[in-house]
């Protein structure tokens, strides 16, 4: 067999396995390129790809069903900017629809405002909402949609008024909007994660052009009223245009996934949303298909579970509320802070005031973010404070003490030995000084290795839990390698410490793909 630099040896084993051994060389090298340039993403061709993820809906408040679709989302985005595409983040606002009817001729009703007595006769440009109060006035005026059907039909004319562009409505529109931006924003700040709004609204005046290419493509066809697209294998149509001229959800994924294509250019669209929507979307991919717009592209669906309580229903309140989102990202830190404070107490940690609080953040928002995505997205979860802030097993509460036991390890080196990975590169080339002689350091080393091939799986089956598993996996064998082989007090220190590097810059880099912080102590 030809001789190979990165393969030490090759062997069969008696039940029909093929053993490879990698090179002490191939492991040593890998150590010294992740210390000079940082771990490198795998190499693939780059594509444009937007992501369509978060999608909360304008006058209501974002609630714990959106929190899957934005992590899940949140991460896909990271791993693919870092594998170097060019990725854009869409959040598609639900800012269109019956709902808007509803509200406009709610706030424009006597009705209005619903708990205001302090202040009888101003309008709702006078005296606007809050989002919670915008969340009660949309309930009172869904319950006056249900049973009213006066209201019902002026609801239902408001919808298409908007739709037209009519003053009045477009005014109070607005409004809504621009409130409940601002609750969305606070969300996303508490979670770190960035998206550029492009709403429903944004697709309308591409909607009629959009039917009438598939009306010229023999794929429209009228039905009492309705214009819709029953490919041979749909058990029920999409409705691009109902029967009293209006728009709904059908006609605006069309013009989008139309856009998308054509006027983006995009390669791949991904679109993060519950399990339950995912019929609707394959059923748009495939009318796209039947129209010609799909060549070479592709169209994905990430389909997520619901989180669920202690009961395996969907996550509520005592009240039988849906949960708000803030809430409980404010709780997560919360509880972690009580838990800092008393280890403040004990001696074992010296973060105090700011710095407490800011690692509680890191630590209790990266709890909720690694609870959520450690499972496969199609699964179901349950929600449990006390198992996601865990410092025990599977959790990001373990995986950043581990980290911070790491950093604590280099610091030591510094500050104590006077060796620290840029010292030893003054001194020369590193690649000499590495040494992975030892089961435990090889291990470790291998592992590194296999970062670039996870995070190919991930992309190729948008599966962010096995980047996940590899951060697991990476920490469990760095504390076997702690445990088994002295660094600080060892002849060997110099090469344990770097090989302690760099799994400090993949470890590093693995949780900021998946959107959590890193503290260099606690």
């Amino acid at each position: 067999m030809p001789s190979n630099p990165i393969i030490a040896n090759v062997s069969t084993a008696p039940n029909g396995f093929v053993n490879i051994t990698v090179s002490m060389e191939t492991l040593c090298a890998s150590i010294v390129d992740i210390i000079d340039k940082g771990a490198q993403p795998p190499k693939m061709a780059r594509q444009k790809v937007l992501v369509d993820f978060s999608s909360p809906n304008i006058a209501k408040e974002m609630h714990v069903g959106h929190l899957r679709s934005t992590i899940i989302g949140d991460a896909v985005c990271r791993i693919l900017e870092f594998c170097g595409h060019e990725v854009l983040r869409v959040n598609h606002v639900g800012d269109w629809g019956t709902q808007f009817g509803m509200l406009i001729t709610y706030l424009q009703s006597d009705f209005y405002p619903l708990e205001r007595k302090d202040f009888p006769g101003s309008s709702v440009f006078d005296n606007p909402p809050g989002i919670s109060e915008l969340t009660k006035i949309y309930k009172a005026a869904k319950l006056k949609f249900d049973n009213d059907e006066a209201f019902k039909e002026t609801s239902r004319n408001n919808v298409v008024m908007l739709q037209a562009g009519d003053e009045g409505c477009r005014a109070i529109w607005t409004l809504l909007c621009d409130i409940s931006r601002i609750e969305f924003q606070n969300v996303y700040s508490l979670l770190k994660v960035t998206l550029e709004e492009v709403g429903e609204s944004f697709y309308n005046p591409f909607i009629p052009a959009v039917i009438d290419e598939l009306r010229t493509k023999g794929l429209v066809e009228d039905e009492e009223g309705m214009k819709i697209i029953k490919l041979p294998h749909f058990t029920i149509p999409l409705i691009v245009q109902k029967s009293d001229g209006g728009y709904g959800y059908d006609s605006t994924d069309m013009a989008a996934v139309n856009y998308r294509i054509k006027t983006l250019a995009c390669d791949r669209v991904i679109y993060i949303t519950d399990a339950g929507q995912a019929p609707h979307f394959f059923m748009v991919f495939d009318a796209a298909k039947a129209a010609g717009w799909v060549t070479h592209q592709s169209l994905e669906h990430i389909g997520f579970g619901v989180v669920a309580g202690d009961d395996g229903k969907r996550f509520k309140t005592r009240s039988s509320e849906t949960v708000k989102l803030v809430d409980l990202l404010i709780e997560a830190k919360t509880r972690m802070k009580e838990a800092l404070e008393q280890r403040a107490a004990e001696g074992h940690t010296q973060l105090q005031g700011e710095e407490l609080d800011a690692a509680a953040a890191v630590i209790g928002f990266g709890a909720v973010k690694y609870f959520d995505l450690k499972g496969n997205p199609s699964t179901n979860y349950i929600f449990s404070f006390d198992k996601m802030l865990d410092t025990k097993g599977d959790t990001a509460v373990y995986l950043l003490f581990a980290y911070a036991r790491l950093a604590s390890i280099l610091r030591k080196a510094s500050d104590e030995r006077g060796v620290s990975s840029e010292g030893l590169r003054q001194q020369g080339p590193l690649l000499p000084r590495v040494n992975v002689d030892h089961p435990a350091e090889r291990a470790l080393a291998f592992e590194l290795l296999n970062l670039g091939d996870v995070i190919k799986s991930v992309l190729s089956e948008l599966l962010p839990n096995r980047l996940c598993d590899y951060l697991k996996d990476l920490s469990v064998k760095f504390t076997d390698f702690v445990t088994k082989c002295q660094v600080l007090n060892s002849e060997e220190i110099n090469s344990r410490l770097l090989l302690c590097e760099a799994t400090r810059k993949v470890m590093q880099l693995c949780f900021g793909l998946l959107g959590i912080g890193t503290l260099e102590r606690i």
